[in-house]
């Protein structure tokens, strides 16, 4: 058997091959805005979109007064609602959570939740977009960038 030594060209950097450093690219499956329900992903969720909002409604059994809608920053530009609620199970270790990837014209920052008539509802207001890509207001509300 024979061994052959490695040269020291193979292992240079003039060799493109070898040592080639890759630029970290964001992942096409990472959404910029997400809802998170605490339900699981195959509940039946209704999703309404008017001009000015998205609406999510889930029929549901009491899950209390205290429903909020958090938003969580998991990347610059990344952002994910999560809505607890008081009797709802605790989703924070469950990986099979429902969500829905949101447009670029939501605003996450107004997002609400409300349980009323045996369902909760979440609203999510959308933005105008203007042409160079920024969202300036929604409704009636002015969002200051």
């Amino acid at each position: 058997m024979k061994v052959h030594p490695v040269t020291s060209n193979v292992l240079s950097p003039a060799n493109g091959s070898v040592c080639r450093k890759k630029k970290l690219r964001r992942l096409p499956h990472i959404f910029a805005k997400v809802l998170e329900l605490p339900f699981h992903s195959d509940s039946d969720v209704s999703i309404h979109e008017t001009s000015d909002s998205l609406r999510f409604v889930i029929p549901t059994d009491d899950v209390g007064d205290n429903i909020r809608a958090h938003i969580v920053e998991i990347y610059p530009g990344v952002t994910k609602i999560v809505i607890r609620a008081d009797n709802v199970f605790d989703s924070s270790l469950d990986l099979d959570l429902w969500r829905f990837r949101l447009p670029a014209t939501t605003l996450p920052e107004l997002a609400s939740a409300r349980f009323s008539d045996g369902e909760l509802v979440v609203t999510v207001p959308k933005g105008e977009e203007e042409d160079d890509g920024d969202i300036v207001r929604a409704g009636g509300f002015v969002l200051v960038q």
